[in-house]
């Protein structure tokens, strides 16, 4: 059995006890650890469930469903947030993915991979065209900030309205990139994506409708699990003496991203780069060009004040990250001492984060 599938079968027990410790009222820092501790497994299979479906449905519905399900956990975390009106968390949230999968993710990847073998290949070319992407999504990031400190006087709706129409603008950008990746330039994208592990390759067609339901189950469970996460969060990170700004862009994506970090490795330790920088690069993509949008818009339907109007330092972070993982990916090489770049970079960034009076 392997490591994915005893992490994801062993932390299922911490589904009831984090139940149990919010309705025995143990505490908001218990029921924080635990409920983020029983997100994970439920992480971990709802991206499992969502590659199984995507094995019967064939290579154009199955990257379909990866990109619309790729990031579901921190999408479901950040909307449950989004509800309970912690703006600042969910805006955390999404520079803190993007930092974590160019940073973290790709970091562990090249670093653990790369004590395995001297130096791994990956495309450049689709390093480059999700670098230019990224760059997009940068600059949409920093409008509505330079808009602020730019101007003497800013109306929030003129904020709301830039962030809407940026909104509007970037989901279509990622409607366009599935087009090119999927059905124009498909063949560039085709980095073998095998199974994780050779000696579970299937024999026959997996159930369709026993990975429907645990599809459908795991969402339900992670939903669930992040009512009780974000219940517990604000007053778990002030008794912890934590801010907002750094639970939202170190902690949240540690929890929603769990099922990316164990898959981007894995596969990188079996030396298949190319899948490994196109799952830390196309979830940084994922959430840039759709998830962060569409909190802008939900936001705007339920009545909350959900803007692109993010923190400076969080734009400065997010360009260095993106800067960093460019140079770092744009040759198609890869060894052990890139990976320290990268997660040095990430820790400095992090550093900052806790410190940072916010």
């Amino acid at each position: 059995m392997s490591i994915k599938k005893i992490i994801s079968l062993g932390l299922l027990v911490f589904i009831p006890i984090s139940i149990a410790a919010e309705k025995m009222e143990w505490g908001a820092l218990t029921v924080f650890i635990t409920a983020a501790i029983a997100i994970v497994p439920l992480a971990i299979w709802l991206s499992t469930a969502t590659e199984e479906v995507a094995v019967i449905s064939g290579p154009s519905i199955g990257a379909l469903l990866n990109a619309f399900f790729g990031n579901a956990t921190e999408l479901i975390i950040s909307l449950v947030a989004l509800k309970a009106g912690l703006i600042d968390i969910v805006k955390a949230s999404i520079t803190g993915t993007i930092i974590s999968n160019l940073l973290l993710v790709m970091g562990l990847s090249m670093f653990l991979g790369g004590l395995r073998y001297k130096e791994q290949e990956f495309k450049p070319v689709v390093a480059r065209m999700n670098g230019s992407t990224m760059t997009l999504a940068v600059v949409a990031i920093i409008l509505p900030a330079t808009v602020i400190s730019t101007s003497n006087v800013v109306e929030p709706l003129s904020i709301s309205r830039l962030s809407t129409t940026v909104a509007i603008v970037l989901i279509a950008v990622y409607l366009m990139t599935l087009l090119f990746s999927l059905k124009t330039h498909s063949y560039l994208y085709e980095v073998g994506v095998a199974e994780l592990d050779k000696g579970t390759a299937h024999a026959k067609k997996p159930n369709l409708w026993l990975w429907i339901g645990v599809l459908l189950i795991a969402t339900i469970g992670v939903a669930f699990e992040s009512e009780i996460f974000v219940g517990a969060v604000e007053e778990a990170t002030a008794g912890l003496g934590l801010t907002p700004l750094f639970t939202g862009v170190i902690l949240l994506p540690l929890v929603g991203g769990a099922a990316e970090y164990v898959t981007a490795v894995t596969v990188a330790l079996k030396n298949n780069m190319d899948l490994s920088v196109s799952v830390a690069m196309g979830s940084s993509l994922l959430v840039a060009l759709l998830v962060a949008p569409m909190l802008v818009l939900v936001g705007q339907a339920i009545g909350q004040p959900m803007d692109l109007n993010f923190n400076v330092f969080e734009v400065i972070a997010v360009v260095i990250a993106v800067a960093v993982a460019n140079l770092i990916s744009l040759d198609g090489r890869s060894n052990w001492l890139e990976g320290v770049l990268l997660l040095a970079t990430y820790i400095i960034l992090g550093a900052a984060f806790y410190f940072h009076p916010a």
